[in-house]
C-alpha cells in the first residue's frame, strides 16, 4: 500500500496536484459563501417574522440549528456591529406594549405610543428600547404606573458557528489543505531528486 502510494506520488506530476489543489479551493470558496449566503436568508427570516409578529421561535430554531451546523456563518458583522447580533425590536416592543397596557388604561397608553411614534420614530431606535423608555416616561408623567422590565434575554440571541463542520464546506477545505501540502511535498521531493542527480553526475 505505502509503496503504490509512493509510486502515486512519485509518477504524478506536479501541475496535476496544482490543478486539483484549484479545482478543490474553487469548491471551498463557493460552499463558504454558500454557507454565508443561506445564514443571511435565514437572519432575514427571523427579522422578517419578527416585525410581522410571525413565528419567531420557528425562524429562530432554524437560524440555530444552521450555524450550529455549518461553517463560515457567524452572525456579526464585526466590530461595530450591535451584540448580540439578533435583537428582536418588534418583539420586544409588543410585549413591552402588552405589559404596560395591563398596568394602565388603554387610552392612556395609546396616547404615549403615539407620541413616542412621532418623537421617536423606528429608524432612530435601534433595538426598540429607545421608545419603550419614552412610552414609560409619558405614561408616568400623566399619572400613569410603571409596566414591569422586560427581560433582555427575551429578545437578543447570538448562535456561534464552529470552526470546522462536516458538510461540502468543511470536506472541501481539508481536501484543499492537503492537496497543498502534497504539491509543496512533490515540489521538494523533485528538488531533491534534482540535487542527488547532480551529485551523482
Amino acid at each position: 500500500m505505502f509503496k503504490r502510494i509512493k509510486k502515486f506520488f512519485k509518477d504524478t506530476p506536479l501541475y496535476i496536484f496544482l490543478a486539483a489543489f484549484a479545482l478543490s479551493a474553487a469548491v471551498t470558496v463557493y460552499a463558504l459563501r454558500h454557507n454565508n449566503l443561506t445564514m443571511v436568508k435565514l437572519r432575514d427570516a427571523v427579522y422578517a417574522a419578527d416585525k410581522s409578529g410571525g413565528d419567531v421561535n420557528a425562524a429562530l430554531n432554524n437560524l440555530r440549528l444552521y450555524v450550529y451546523g455549518h461553517m463560515n456563518t457567524n452572525l456579526s458583522g464585526g466590530n461595530n456591529a450591535i451584540k448580540p447580533p439578533i435583537q428582536l425590536k418588534y418583539t420586544y416592543e409588543r410585549l413591552a406594549a402588552e405589559a404596560a397596557k395591563e398596568v394602565n388604561d388603554s387610552g392612556l397608553y395609546t396616547k404615549a405610543a403615539n407620541y413616542c411614534q412621532e418623537k421617536i420614530p423606528a429608524s432612530v431606535s435601534i433595538s426598540g428600547r429607545g421608545r419603550i423608555d419614552c412610552v414609560q416616561d409619558y405614561i408616568l408623567s400623566h399619572g400613569g404606573k410603571r409596566a414591569a422590565a422586560i427581560p433582555t434575554a427575551l429578545y437578543q440571541f447570538d448562535f456561534v458557528s464552529p470552526s470546522w463542520s462536516p458538510d461540502l464546506a468543511g470536506w472541501s477545505l481539508l481536501l484543499t489543505v492537503l492537496l497543498l501540502l502534497a504539491a509543496i511535498a512533490k515540489l521538494v521531493y523533485g528538488r531533491v531528486l534534482k540535487r542527488r542527480a547532480s551529485r551523482l553526475s
